[in-house]
């Protein structure tokens, strides 16, 4: 199945330098604590994210991993952030920011190329993991492991995650390397001179830094690969992952013996977030500034809790009901305060969680989305929903109004989302694969030159992409709010930012609308009945291929079932119909 997708975006390094060192004079003016710390670790993703990009570009201009003055250049501004990140965290006072000044200068002066590629960390994004806990993990390593230790990052993520355990070990800039080939059987391809820099002391230890591992392990296992065949014992390699699981079932024999029985310290999410460092207080406190101190505690709603979170919804949902996808669940909790219920709801580190604050405040300022107080390093605070109930009926105007809105308020760059013919080749892959090849005859209508003519007309935004009929409550006030609504379109898979036509195809799906209701939400929205015809196929085939990796809730299988047979009623009446015809 094809759901999962991965997303970057084009940088200019001259201006990302630019950016960085305003932030850093801004962050240098706050007072010790949370919001100054969450600023740090905003500055240092950034710093490493832009030391990915530079060298990936060498890496594609090569050939080859090296290590050049840009590299080190690149490296030493990540080292700096990732120290004032470790002495905010430890609550150690900082030094003054001219030698990061200095660095971000020598920087500037190397010869860089006009853009990079900045790959998307998935676990800064998506799933709450915090460069801090590595900072925590490397400190648990064993203290007799044999000097010098050489640490090694894995782009992309690693890059920055490196540094933070080369900080905590007291050790030399990472190197950071780019495991390439077959997802399950990675490789690495390293300079003579990088090479020789990296066994240098033959008595050295090596630390491999990455999140995961994965379905195979195999980026991990390249690196190790590559130290053996050089000679280096396996007691002196260890790792630092981002959790404590195994690898998975596409893992070989050799990497899954080499993994249990190295030594992997890992610093969970509950056991980071938990617990107060330095200045930075425990996560139920993080928002005491704003919504006042917890009086009751905080309360896990991650992994489907949120169905029996109060007991207005727990009468209405079923054990199973709604259904939910664990694995791409956010983290979330729910605090109470004097001042009422809040929901935090892991939102993403640095600017990816400012965007989606500001998101949410135009969204409650159009009365479509409860109330967002305040964003702290990553988590986002909303109002509570307490009492609201899963609606009955669904006014069709009430959700073109909420369409429209996010058409026009929220546009999006032209390669923020799948293709159209990206989008139809996963419907081909899901619904071959649920359903049978035959089953994807009536996708042969969709023509490259209609995809053409199609994607001419298309007007990208940040689209919803969640229009299941349990996202909308009905609060006890009357009105009918959307909840999970900032998110899904930059979520982890491969639909992105579309046309609104995906959302009306969704709408149409999830709520049964018949022809004459879909005609008419179509024209209150402007979307083009081509487009939504179109994107129905691919809407059902994604939701059969996402609730296929949830299949271990009864609820999620019953989706797949839902969908499975609407792919099956409307596939019967695209054949009866004539495909759309091409302006020449």
């Amino acid at each position: 199945m094809l759901v999962y997708g991965d997303r970057d975006r084009l940088e200019k390094p001259c201006v990302a330098v630019v950016r960085i060192a305003a932030a850093l004079h801004t962050a240098a003016s706050k007072p010790d604590g949370l919001i100054r710390h969450a600023m740090l670790v905003s500055l240092f993703i950034e710093a490493a994210e832009l030391a990915q990009g530079l060298a990936d570009a060498e890496f594609a201009a090569l050939g080859e991993d090296d290590c050049t003055p840009c590299r080190h250049a690149a490296m030493a501004v990540v080292m700096g952030l990732a120290r004032a990140v470790a002495r905010s965290w430890r609550g150690e006072p900082q030094p003054g920011a001219c030698a990061l000044a200095a660095d971000l200068e020598t920087l500037s002066a190397q010869p860089l190329p006009e853009t990079v590629r900045i790959r998307r960390s998935e676990g800064y994004a998506f799933y709450g993991l915090y460069p801090e806990a590595y900072l925590e993990a490397a400190a648990r390593l064993p203290p007799d492991l044999p000097a010098p230790v050489v640490v090694i990052g894995l782009r992309s993520i690693g890059t920055g995650l490196a540094a933070m355990a080369a900080v905590a070990l007291d050790a030399a800039p990472p190197v950071t390397l780019r495991p390439i080939g077959h997802p399950f059987q990675r490789a690495v391809r390293l300079s003579a001179r990088l090479r020789a820099a990296l066994l240098a002391d033959a008595g050295a230890s090596y630390v491999i830094v990455d999140e995961g591992p994965g379905l195979s392990g195999s980026s991990f296992g390249a690196v190790a690969d590559w130290l053996e065949a050089a000679g280096v014992p396996p007691r002196r390699i260890v790792f630092l992952p981002s959790h404590k699981g195994d690898p998975g079932p596409r893992s070989s024999d050799r990497h899954r013996r080499r993994w249990a029985e190295a030594v992997r310290p890992v610093i969970d999410f509950n056991e980071l977030v938990h617990a107060a460092h330095g200045p930075v207080p425990p996560l139920e406190r993080w928002f005491e500034d704003t919504l006042g101190p917890a009086v009751a505690p905080l309360r896990d709603l991650s992994g489907g809790a949120w169905r029996t979170a109060s007991a207005e919804l727990a009468a209405n949902v079923a054990a199973d009901w709604p259904p939910v996808h664990a694995q791409q669940e956010r983290r979330k909790f729910l605090l109470r305060t004097a001042s009422g219920s809040w929901l935090l709801k892991f939102a993403g580190l640095g600017r990816l969680g400012e965007a989606k604050l500001d998101r949410a405040r135009a969204l409650h300022q159009a009365g479509f989305t409860t109330e967002p107080m305040a964003l702290r390093h990553g988590f986002l605070a909303e109002r509570w929903l307490d009492g609201a109930q899963p609606p009955s009926t669904m006014p069709l105007e009430r959700l073109a109004d909420y369409l429209r809105f996010r058409a026009q308020r929220f546009p999006a760059e032209c390669d923020t989302g799948a293709s159209l013919p990206d989008l139809l080749a996963m419907a081909r892959v899901n619904i071959g694969e649920a359903l049978g090849a035959a089953a994807t005859v009536s996708l042969d209508r969709w023509t490259p030159d209609i995809l053409r003519e199609l994607d001419a007309g298309v007007r990208r935004a940040v689209t919803d992409n969640r229009l299941h009929i349990w996202e909308w409550l009905r609060t006890t006030d009357g009105r009918l709010l959307k909840t999970d609504s900032l998110d899904h379109a930059d979520a982890h898979d491969l639909i992105g930012c579309q046309d609104i036509a995906w959302d009306v195809a969704g709408a149409i799906v999830e709520f049964g609308l018949p022809a004459a209701e879909a005609g008419r939400l179509c024209g209150a929205v402007d979307a083009s009945k081509r487009l939504v015809a179109f994107h129905l196929p691919c809407y059902l085939a994604f939701q059969i291929g996402c609730w296929s990796f949830a299949s271990s809730d009864a609820g999620a299988a019953s989706m797949r079932r839902f969908y499975e047979e609407a792919w099956k009623r409307q596939a019967g009446r695209g054949e009866r119909s004539p495909p759309p015809a091409v302006t020449p």
